[in-house]
């Protein structure tokens, strides 16, 4: 049977169980959403945008000319194989036509409501009634055929006459136009806030996060968008979407170096019990941010009227009892 081996160390520390240094864990920074982040609002070089551009149009030549060639060859060999070609060859140039025409217009939504929010900041800066005015036939004009804007746009027509103060005119066709699509752009954005942070705590997959997070907010800035009537097809909402991280990223609104994800959505609690929770209440709380500044984007007017919705409750009411209340 062996014995004790006593081990006699020539230097003794006085450092102690109690007295050692307590062990910080890294608080969660929401690592996918800085990543989405990063990703969108990149600078592309001048050089990068020639060589896409050049090489999308040598392959698109190249394409044009090889079925030139085959339609033509296939004609000389087989006429009606090659007149059947070439009305399917007809046909999906016809698609592709109506898919540019949908993209630029959609373009033109997008370019309106620029159009209406530059006028309303001037409006409201110079106390121009006329401009106001202007605005708010601009406004009209944009959601005459939305059903959901029925009643504002009757109490607007009736009470905007009686008006001759631009501010007034203007917080009137906010709160009638406007208060119902906010709610319905909040609520956008709790979902997505919501979807973002349950996927990233409960998925363990490598990059899972970063892809839910960048399909959730593509389509949550997208349907904000068509909330406020900017429908945007899928080069407007890449547009949308650079536009609103490269504005979060320039301003730092991205980075987690406040006490808004700590103290009000939990995060620096739930980490201590599991990481990964922790990661998911930090990007959805991000994500509430991408989201609000997505409405203030979209909408037509500026927030003068009614309130601007606040980060800290829309996280909140978008987590609270999805791991407990923060």
């Amino acid at each position: 049977m062996k014995r004790p081996v006593l081990i006699d160390l020539e230097e003794t520390s006085d450092i102690t169980p109690a007295t050692a240094p307590v062990i910080m864990d890294e608080a969660p920074q929401g690592a996918a959403m800085q990543k989405v982040a990063a990703l969108a609002a990149r600078r592309s070089s001048p050089l990068g945008k020639w060589f896409w551009s050049l090489l999308i149009t040598i392959i698109g030549f190249m394409v044009s000319l090889a079925a030139w060639n085959f339609v033509t060859g296939l004609i000389a060999s087989n006429p009606f194989l090659g007149m059947a070609f070439s009305a399917l060859l007809i046909i999906f140039c016809c698609v592709l036509l109506a898919i540019a025409m949908r993209e630029l217009s959609a373009f033109s939504r997008l370019r309106r409501i620029d159009r209406v929010q530059v006028e309303a900041a001037k409006a409201h800066a110079g106390a121009d009634l006329p401009m106001a005015r202007k605005v708010v036939d601009h406004l009209t004009a944009l959601y005459a055929k939305r059903a959901d804007t029925t009643w504002g746009r009757q109490q607007l027509a009736e009470r905007a006459a009686e008006i001759m103060d631009a501010d007034g005119l203007l917080d009137l066709a906010e709160r009638s136009l406007l208060e119902p699509l906010d709610a319905r752009a909040v609520a956008e954005v709790q979902a997505a806030a919501r979807q973002v942070a349950v996927v990233t705590a409960v998925v363990p997959l490598a990059l899972a996060d970063v892809f839910t997070a960048l399909a959730s907010n593509l389509r949550m800035i997208r349907r904000i968008a068509e909330i406020y009537g900017g429908r945007s097809g899928t080069l407007g909402s890449l547009r949308l979407v650079r536009t609103v991280l490269t504005h979060l990223v320039a301003t730092g609104a991205v980075a987690v170096g406040d006490d808004l994800i700590h103290s009000v959505a939990g995060g620096g609690l739930l980490s201590k019990v599991s990481r990964r929770f922790g990661e998911g209440v930090v990007n959805g709380a991000l994500t509430a941010r991408v989201g609000i500044a997505a409405i203030e984007v979209c909408r037509p007017l500026p927030f003068q009227a009614l309130k601007r919705p606040s980060v800290t409750g829309t996280v909140q009411r978008a987590l609270t009892g999805l791991f407990g209340t923060p």
